[in-house]
């Protein structure tokens, strides 16, 4: 099953990895890990049905004391450092340096995405949250992402890159929002090799957007495709999301791929809804972003990721922080102690298909 945006997809009818899917017929389910694996699933059955209030004990997760990192604290001021050297040296202007959480599931014959689906529409409602689970084809995501990768609107398409956190506005920087400029550039440039000459734009310039607990930098860069592109070609030029790899895009794909310890498996991917028979579809960046693995060794787990974009202007401890305040409220809803909602933004999930 699929949950975005008040819909309900089941009846999966099929599974491909295979881009051009987007581009023939139906609603899919899309989930694209960060290393580049894409699982497209085909649903016969898709009903408006909004996500359940939360059922008590229906989600049995870690404790907070569980969690254990791919990167500890020495090790993640240490690559933020490591970073800040590549950019002296002339490599790379920004670099996200991210860690993966994992803690042992309690239960996890009754682990249910979609129950922890609904106690994040409770405690962090988000504007793109959803639900994939196809545990046969090793895919199990619970979403409370607030970052738009793709929207498509027949031809048009748009991107809505966060860059710069902070617990109020006071918290942000000018680092914020040159690091914000920077990857609007960068999207700019993805989007112009699929997107007919000089129709990329930007509406929006580092606009502020509040959610539970912390506020957000977003743009807003859009673009008309160009004659023969679909999905491949726009999946092909703007994978994985800039906001979440660096400026420029190749480096910094080398320089996470040496400091980083662990897969970040959807954490950073792409994930949401493509409609083919109506030409829409919605994919957000795979960040504050559970997922099971049953082949973790020791068992099953529960994964979450958490990083930060490092600048020449990056405090290592400041990133540090900024990792531990993105995961701090999630961890605590996953742990069933779902905490108020407070300074919400947008609706409790993707708008789904025909259904708005």
């Amino acid at each position: 099953m699929a949950r975005f945006g008040g819909l309900l997809a089941t009846d999966l009818r099929d599974v491909t990895s295979d881009p051009g899917a987007l581009d023939s017929t139906g609603f899919w389910a899309v989930a694209a890990d960060f290393e580049g694996r894409l699982v497209c699933a085909r649903f016969g059955d898709i009903r408006p049905e909004p996500v359940p209030a939360p059922v008590p004990g229906a989600w049995h997760g870690p404790g907070a004391d569980q969690w254990t990192s791919s990167l500890d604290r020495a090790q993640y001021v240490a690559g933020v450092r490591r970073v800040r050297e590549y950019i002296a040296a002339g490599e790379v202007y920004q670099a996200n340096l991210c860690r993966v959480l994992s803690a042992p599931l309690p239960d996890p014959d009754g682990a249910d995405v979609d129950a922890l689906t609904a106690l994040l529409a409770r405690g962090n409602p988000a504007p793109y949250a959803g639900t994939i689970r196809l545990p046969a084809h090793g895919v199990e995501i619970a979403t409370a992402s607030p970052e738009l990768f793709l929207r498509r609107t027949g031809r048009r398409v748009d991107s809505g890159p966060i860059k710069g956190t902070g617990r109020t506005v006071a918290d942000l920087l000018p680092k914020d929002h040159a690091e914000n400029v920077m990857i609007v550039d960068l999207v700019r440039n993805d989007l112009g090799r699929v997107c007919a000459t000089g129709s990329v734009t930007v509406p929006e310039l580092c606009a502020v957007e509040e959610h539970p607990g912390l506020v957000h930098l977003v743009s807003t860069v859009s673009g008309q495709l160009a004659d023969g592109a679909g999905w491949p070609e726009l999946l092909a030029a703007t994978f994985p999301p800039g906001s979440v790899t660096g400026a420029p895009k190749s480096s910094a794909l080398r320089i996470i791929e040496a400091l980083e310890t662990a897969p970040r498996g959807p954490y950073c991917g792409g994930v949401g809804w493509v409609d083919a028979d109506q030409g829409t579809g919605e994919l957000a960046v795979g960040i504050r972003t559970f997922w099971i693995d049953r082949e973790a060794p020791g068992g099953p787990r529960l994964l979450f990721g958490t990083g930060a974009g490092i600048t020449w202007g990056s405090d290592p401890d400041r990133e540090w922080a900024e990792t531990e305040l993105k995961a701090a409220r999630l961890l605590r809803v996953a742990s069933g102690t779902t905490p108020e909602v407070t300074g919400t933004q947008g609706t409790n999930g993707m708008s789904g298909g025909t259904v708005r």
